[in-house]
């Protein structure tokens, strides 16, 4: 009982504290934003999730015009590097893939921040040294087509899509260069190389994007296809045949970070988007656009299926040359 009392006591005294601490935080960040008055957003994110995220962000913070410019995470690094060149910076928050992050950290473009949101996201969600944090996820899956493929017979691993029946009927992203990374670290490079060439010789279906993949494995033009499961999702509400596994060892998580520039013009401002798009309201209204949230407890309905997740790390930017190189070799590109 007097554990029970002490244990009560301290919870009392130590979590308005910390309410406190966090209340602190924001103040300080709200006076220095104040004076900034703006807010500039490189990201790779579409027009549509943007305008509703900052139309959220300036209903809580009016005093902040915000801007962004969207393009694809490799030409925004580009842009990025280009305007080093001239002496400019002028981006405070940016928003690309993590191949491009890391390239940016490695490059100093990028100031560590840790936000106090940061706390509820797992390892791997998020740069050890803050740099960056996670703030939706894209899971890279098997999917297939419910008309032609029964669920008492559809692949339940990697491995089953070596099975001689699924030989010319199975769709692969062109391009699958992070998945093919993410596979070597997590079987390690002797198994995944192995598999990797067991898989080519089941003549895959190489396409342009894992979204036209999904639409064409719907369509019944093969059976199965590498997609992304929030697009398959997406695609059973609209009615689309199609459904897909949850049972894969690993399921490889594309990660989008977002950071803040070293040499912020708006830093308090950036540092105020990246705490609201990491709590809970902020990862609620990323379910509500259709993404996949990368803070726990969140997406519930993803959750629930318990699936092995293995987020593909920034890092491994650094080999990227290589590991495309050796993709294109497999799958004869």
């Amino acid at each position: 009982m007097h554990v029970l009392f002490v244990l009560i006591l301290f919870l009392q005294i130590s979590l308005p504290a910390i309410a406190h601490g966090q209340d602190n935080h924001t103040a300080k960040l709200i006076e220095g934003a104040k004076k900034e008055g703006a807010l500039i957003w490189y990201t790779s994110t579409s027009v549509e999730d943007i305008t509703r995220l900052f139309a959220a962000f300036n209903k809580r913070y009016p005093f902040i015009k915000t801007e962004y410019f969207n393009a694809g995470s490799a030409r925004l690094y580009n842009r990025i590097l280009n305007e080093s060149r001239v002496g400019k910076i002028f981006f405070d928050l940016v928003a690309v893939r993590g191949v491009e992050t890391q390239q940016l950290i490695n490059g100093g473009f990028l100031q560590p921040y840790m936000s106090p949101e940061s706390a509820a996201y797992p390892a791997g969600f998020k740069d050890t040294k803050g740099y960056w944090v996670d703030y939706f996820d894209a899971y890279n899956i098997i999917a297939y087509n419910t008309k032609l493929v029964p669920k008492d017979q559809a692949p339940k691993s990697w491995e089953d899509l070596l099975d001689p029946r699924w030989k010319s009927k199975v769709a692969l992203e062109e391009e699958m260069y992070s998945w093919y990374a993410a596979m070597t670290v997590a079987w390690g490079r002797e198994r995944a190389q192995r598999y990797m060439r067991a898989l080519a010789k089941q003549d895959v279906q190489l396409r342009s994007g894992q979204t036209l993949i999904a639409q064409l494995m719907a369509a019944g033009e093969f059976h199965i296809g590498m997609a992304l499961s929030h697009r398959i999702e997406k695609m059973k509400e609209q009615g689309a045949p199609v459904e897909w596994v949850t049972t894969l060892d690993p399921v490889t998580v594309s990660l989008h970070p977002i950071a803040v520039a070293a040499k912020a013009l708006h830093p308090n401002a950036a540092k105020l988007f990246i705490d609201f798009v990491l709590s809970k309201e902020g990862q609620q209204l990323v379910l509500a656009i259709g993404r996949t949230p990368s803070r726990p407890g969140i997406d519930t309905k993803m959750q629930a299926k318990n699936l092995k997740l293995f987020p593909i790390p920034p890092e491994l930017g650094e080999q990227y040359n290589k590991y495309q190189k050796e993709f294109r070799e497999i799958f004869r590109q």
